[in-house]
């Protein structure tokens, strides 16, 4: 065992024990290079037994699939070291309490702030269902489940999450928490479904604290609380059918669902089916009167049309939630049209806001629909564009602060997306500044965010960035101010945010700042009407000093430090 005190690879410093299993301690550290603290796995190479080979193994394999992830609801493994005998696994440190501490100590819990979590372990689902091959979890229950301070949560311990591959009839160990493990767990192979269960037994066990490893029979959640809503009833039972056929068949639809509880109750229902009974009724009466099948159906189509227009073009004076509410029914009506889709990010642009809610109601649309959008039309690229523009531009926490890396993170698929989309239409006119947004936030993912685990950023990696960026600038000039003002807020951040990073590869001081100066000129110089040009506009004028000066202080830091150290090598 690792000894307190004792400093790991040359800089991981045992701090205290935080946890143990059969073959792992786990140690809180401190970094002593980036003064960050810590979560590292000791695992031991104890003896020669085939058991213990295997645990070491299904350690290892769950640290270098962690180690592929990048999602805010999942651990980082930012390093592994093997030194023969011990291997440790460093990883973030997760502070906060496991659901089932909260569950003991305060008993059931709000369906408001069940959903919220469940929404959260959603999109972290959906994000492992994603990966190639899939990544199913197979032991979601709330003691694998982290509340951070701040109120978002993680999920924990991949010790028997596996990569699911078709071809195999079972997979190879059974393993899972009784009372939340499906059936076909213990007997066949698991698949997306299977991690669907398991949040539906989570999700009951939070609202009823009634713990389902008891063995008791399962009951609906409103036998045990008749204060709950149908809507949340309805959708747990349905993630808790035995036969997985009978289950959400994937996140995006479990999410839809859990973001609109109301459409699926039994009266929403019966009112839908007596719009329904409406109009067979009325289309009988047109039958009656003569009026073909045919000429319903285009009537039909044209009220359709002439509804969707119109819902798409809400007046300018009602209010942000109106106009999402009158988007939304628009899509219910032609889901796969990206017209709707997009006149909602521009509200939320018009607005300047782009937070968690904004996020959530959104994706929860665009995930559940995406998969039937025309790839090669240029209305899907620009609508992968924009919306990696709004999260670059205006992702903000619930308490209005951000993080550029953040922003940048969130960013990065809608990029990639239209960057390694080969079908993509050559009318996208876009295409240059999607490109370069996306090599900003690739250069961030490789070298920013996974910077432990990766080998830093050099000098030619950001003169090669700065470069990109430099002809970006020549691409936009022609362009709108918005577009033009997008940009410069970007690269603006981009230099601030980076600038100690360049000082240490040494990026010539003179390059930075004429690149800053060349910005801020661009920027404000422009003619602009928009308020949400303006308020770009604003940014990057109000900060120009401030950032220009952190700039320059960091050059100047930096040669004060390299004249001391020169100065006491030569005493």
């Amino acid at each position: 065992m690792a000894e307190i005190g004792s400093i790991i690879d040359g800089k991981y410093e045992i701090l205290r024990e935080i946890g143990k299993g059969g073959m792992s301690v786990v140690y809180l550290a401190m970094d002593t290079h980036l003064n960050k603290q810590w979560a590292v796995k000791e695992i031991r190479k104890k003896g020669s037994g085939k058991n213990d080979e295997i645990v070491v193994n299904s350690l290892l394999a769950e640290a270098n699939m962690m180690k592929k992830l990048d999602h805010p609801a999942l651990p980082r493994i930012v390093d592994i070291i093997d030194n023969g005998v011990t291997i440790y696994v460093v990883m973030d440190y997760i502070e906060g309490e496991s659901l089932d501490k909260i569950l003991n100590e305060y008993g059931a819990q709000s369906e408001e702030l069940v959903i919220t979590w469940a929404k959260q372990l959603c999109d972290a689902l959906s994000y492992l269902h994603s990966q190639k091959p899939p990544i199913i979890y197979r032991d979601m229950k709330p003691a694998n489940i982290m509340l951070k301070p701040e109120g978002n949560i993680k999920i924990i311990d991949f010790g028997i999450a596996r990569e699911y591959k078709e071809q195999n009839l079972a997979d190879t160990t059974v393993l899972g928490t009784k009372g939340y493990a499906p059936p076909e767990q213990y007997s066949g192979q698991t698949d997306a479904r299977s991690d669907i269960f398991a949040l539906g037994m989570t999700m009951h066990h939070l609202l009823t604290g009634v713990d389902p490893r008891s063995g008791d029979a399962y009951a609906p959640v409103r036998m045990w609380n008749p204060e709950l809503s149908e809507g949340i009833e309805i959708i747990i039972d349905k993630c808790v059918q035995p036969a997985a056929e009978n289950r959400y068949q994937n996140c995006a639809d479990l999410l839809y669902d859990l973001e609109h509880p109301e459409l699926i109750t039994r009266d929403y229902k019966k009112k839908q089916k007596r719009k329904l009974t409406a109009f067979i009724t009325a289309s009988a009466l047109t039958v009656i009167l003569g009026v073909s099948g045919l000429v319903c159906n285009v009537m039909a189509t044209r009220v359709n049309n002439n509804n969707y227009e119109t819902l798409v073009s809400p007046s300018a004076a009602i209010s942000l939630e109106d106009k999402v509410s009158s988007y939304e029914q628009a899509i219910k009506i032609y889901p796969n049209r990206i017209e709707a889709y997009t006149c909602m990010l521009e509200a939320y642009e018009d607005e300047g806001k782009f937070g968690k809610k904004e996020n959530d109601e959104f994706l929860a649309l665009y995930n559940a629909h995406k998969d039937n959008f025309d790839v090669t039309s240029k209305e899907y690229a620009e609508l992968n564009y924009k919306i990696g523009m709004m999260y670059f531009n205006y992702y903000t926490n619930d308490d209005g602060s951000y993080s550029f890396s953040n922003r940048v993170q969130k960013a990065y698929s809608f990029f990639a997306t239209n960057f390694e989309n080969k079908e993509i239409s050559s009318e996208f006119e876009y295409k240059k500044l999607s490109d370069c947004y996306y090599r900003i936030c690739s250069f961030y993912k490789t070298y920013i965010l996974s910077s432990a685990t990766v080998e830093e950023a050099s000098k030619d990696n950001y003169e090669e960035l700065l470069s990109t960026i430099e002809n970006a600038l020549d691409d936009v000039k022609d362009a709108g101010a918005y577009d033009q003002l997008t940009l410069y807020n970007g690269t603006f951040m981009l230099l601030y945010d980076q600038r100690s990073s360049m000082v240490q590869v040494n990026v010539d001081k003179d390059t930075v700042l004429t690149l800053l100066d060349r910005v801020y000129n661009s920027a404000s110089t422009l003619s602009v009407k928009k308020e949400q040009s303006q308020n770009l506009q604003k940014e990057i004028v109000d900060n120009y000093d401030e950032y220009k000066e952190a700039i320059e202080r960091a050059y100047t830091n930096a040669e004060e430090r390299s004249d001391i150290n020169a100065e006491k090598e030569t005493k």
